[in-house]
């Protein structure tokens, strides 16, 4: 996520693999760093937005489902940032610089689009194993797709794009408006701190905007046959976005950095040598 308005895409030339390479690293990093962390906070927002009236929340094994979980989600976070970074460098040199708004809503959209195909059938198997209804994730794959057919894996697909791509596009857009603001007041760099404090704003403010989103996608992916829930669950899910936010953006960025300085010490290098 740089920060800049149309100006950042004329700062360097525009290399697709480079970016696209850069973004796959620092998201795969991002996503896991993030989803390790905050993984019981997400068991119990799950369990509350899955209880039926009258039933009690389990407090035991909120890790369930933590590997399976993380085998999707490293290559969704990874591609997610990979179609984004891209994406929102061509659009942000297509676009005048007081639409840059425009270029990062669009961007994040069409990165939570491209990792939906991931994400979801990660996100189906996890949530039901952390509402106790399998015990592994190679299990709870099998007897979905012998119970329901591969279309069991994409159970909510259509809430999951409901909810996740206005996420998506508004977290994003955000975070990158913040951060060109922050930038212009400060005429400098931001220092981590700085990135990971913006990353949970945007991240808390996302997350209570689609907190009922985020409830219908999940009651359609644990549902049984009683179909009678209450609660939504926004607590746990603003504290979980809030805090992954900050996380995320945090270590995306700090990645993002190192393999930047790494790539400009290479080429300077080659220069040298030539």
């Amino acid at each position: 996520m740089g920060g800049g308005g149309g100006g950042e895409g004329e700062e360097k030339p525009f290399n697709f693999l480079q970016i696209l390479c850069e973004g796959v690293i620092a998201g795969g990093a991002a996503g896991v760093v993030v989803e390790t962390a905050l993984y019981p906070i997400d068991t119990i927002k799950t369990r509350l937005q899955a209880a039926r009236a009258g039933s009690q929340i389990q407090w035991k094994g909120l890790y369930s489902g933590l590997g399976g979980n993380l085998v999707g989600v490293l290559p969704a976070s990874a591609l997610f940032v990979g179609i984004y970074e891209p994406t929102k460098r061509k659009l942000l040199d297509m676009f005048p610089e007081n639409l840059s708004a425009v270029a990062h809503l669009t961007a994040g959209a069409v990165g939570g689009l491209g990792a939906s195909l991931i994400r979801v059938p990660t996100e189906v198997v996890k949530q039901r194993m952390q509402t106790g209804q399998f015990r592994t994730a190679p299990d709870a794959v099998r007897l979905i797709v012998a119970k329901e057919g591969f279309r069991g894996l994409f159970a909510g697909y259509g809430s999951f794009l409901l909810r996740d791509l206005p996420f998506d596009a508004i977290q994003f857009c955000i975070y990158e408006q913040l951060r060109i603001g922050y930038k212009l007041m400060a005429k400098r760099e931001l220092k981590d701190p700085e990135n990971a404090l913006i990353g949970a704003f945007a991240g808390a403010i996302t997350g209570a905007i689609t907190t009922p989103l985020d409830v219908l996608k999940t009651r359609l992916m644990v549902q049984g046959q009683t179909k009678q829930y209450s609660g939504i669950g926004i607590e746990p899910r603003v504290l979980w976005i809030g805090i992954g936010g900050s996380i995320f953006f945090g270590v995306l960025e700090k990645t993002k950095s190192v393999l930047a300085e790494r790539s400009s010490r290479k080429a300077a290098l080659a220069e040298k040598d030539e």
